[in-house]
C-alpha cells in the first residue's frame, strides 16, 4: 500500500498593529476618486481576484505601506512566519506633461481653487483626457505587481489588500494618486506659480515669537500675580483639525478608528478646558460624544 504524505497548512498568521480598512463591509472607499480606483481595478479583470483581498484588509494583514513617486511597497502578513513582500509600480507621467498639466488645471479659478484647498476638483479627469492624458492608470500595463508569495495570481490576496486600503486612503488624501503618477501637490503648485496655503500658514506660525515660559515660583503662581490676559477663549470650529492633519493611514495602527476617537475627546475636552478658563462650573460631565462643536 502506497504510503500517503500530508501538506501542513499553518494557515494565516495574525498581525499586531496592522492597518485595518475603516469600512467592514461593501465597499472601499466613499469619494469618486476612491470609488473610481477600485472600479478601475475591477475594468482591469481583477474584480474576483481583488474580492480575495478583502478579509486580508479588514482584518489588519498588511503590516506597513510606503507610497512614494510611481511606486508602493507593503509588508502584508500571510501564513509564513514572515510578512510578503508587495511592490507596485505605476507608470508615471513626464515632467513635461505635468507641466501641461498645470498650465490647463490653473488656468480655471474654481479648479485653482479647489486644489489650493486640498480637495480633488470633480472634472480633473476631463482636464487630463482633453491633454491627451490620464491621471488614474489608463491601462493594465501602466500597473506591475510583485509579490513574494506562492500564488501564481496576480493580484493574489496580498497585493489586492493593499490595492483595496489605497483605495480608502484616497479618502482622506486625494492627492496620493498625484504622487503614485509622479508628482507632490507642491510641486505642482509650484509649477503653476502658487504657493500652498497650508505651508505658508505653518511658516507664518514658526515665525512667530515663542511665548515667554511661567513663573517657576509657586507661590506666585498660585497667588495668580504673574497672569496676564490670554485673549478670549473659543471652541474650534473644526474638531482635531491638528490630528486629521495626521491622517489614518499609515500613520494609525489601532483597532478604532484614530479620529474618531480623537474626535470625541477633543469634543469633551474643548468646552472642559473653555469653562475651566473662564471659571465656570459645567452643569454635569460631558460624558463620551455629548459635546457639540469642539
Amino acid at each position: 500500500m502506497p504510503k500517503l504524505s500530508f501538506f501542513y497548512y499553518p494557515g494565516r498568521r495574525d498581525v499586531k498593529g496592522g492597518i485595518r480598512a475603516r469600512s467592514r463591509r461593501g465597499g472601499f472607499g466613499t469619494s469618486w476618486w476612491a470609488l473610481r480606483w477600485v472600479k478601475l481595478l475591477e475594468d482591469f479583470d481583477m474584480g474576483e481576484r481583488l474580492s480575495r483581498g478583502k478579509n486580508y484588509a479588514r482584518r489588519g494583514q498588511v503590516a506597513s505601506i510606503d507610497v512614494r513617486k510611481g511606486s508602493v511597497s507593503a509588508k502584508v502578513q500571510g501564513s509564513d512566519y514572515d510578512p510578503y513582500d508587495v511592490r507596485i509600480t505605476i507608470r508615471q507621467i513626464s515632467a513635461a506633461n505635468w507641466k501641461r498639466v498645470a498650465k490647463r488645471l490653473f488656468e480655471r479659478p474654481v479648479l485653482a481653487a479647489e486644489i489650493l484647498s486640498g480637495r480633488m476638483p470633480a472634472d480633473i479627469e476631463e482636464v487630463f483626457g482633453r491633454l491627451g492624458l490620464s491621471l488614474l492608470p489608463g491601462q493594465t500595463s501602466d500597473l506591475k505587481t510583485g509579490c513574494s508569495c506562492y500564488d501564481w495570481a496576480n493580484p493574489c490576496k496580498h497585493i489586492a489588500a493593499v490595492y483595496l486600503l489605497l483605495g480608502e486612503e484616497f479618502d482622506r488624501d486625494p492627492f496620493l494618486i498625484f504622487r503614485m503618477r509622479g508628482i507632490e501637490r507642491a510641486e505642482l503648485l509650484e509649477l503653476a506659480g502658487l504657493q500652498d496655503m497650508s505651508s505658508e500658514s505653518g511658516d507664518k506660525a514658526s515665525e512667530e515669537p515663542a511665548p515667554e515660559p511661567l513663573e517657576s515660583d509657586p507661590d506666585r503662581f498660585w497667588t495668580g500675580d504673574v497672569w496676564e490676559d490670554f485673549g478670549q477663549a473659543h471652541i474650534p470650529q473644526v474638531a482635531a483639525a491638528l490630528p486629521k492633519r495626521l491622517g489614518s493611514f499609515p500613520f494609525w495602527r489601532g483597532k478604532e478608528t484614530f479620529l474618531d476617537e480623537m474626535e470625541w475627546m477633543y469634543g469633551d475636552a474643548s468646552p472642559a478646558g473653555r469653562d475651566a478658563f473662564l471659571a465656570e462650573r459645567a452643569e454635569g460631565p460631558a460624558g463620551r460624544g455629548k459635546s457639540q462643536g469642539a
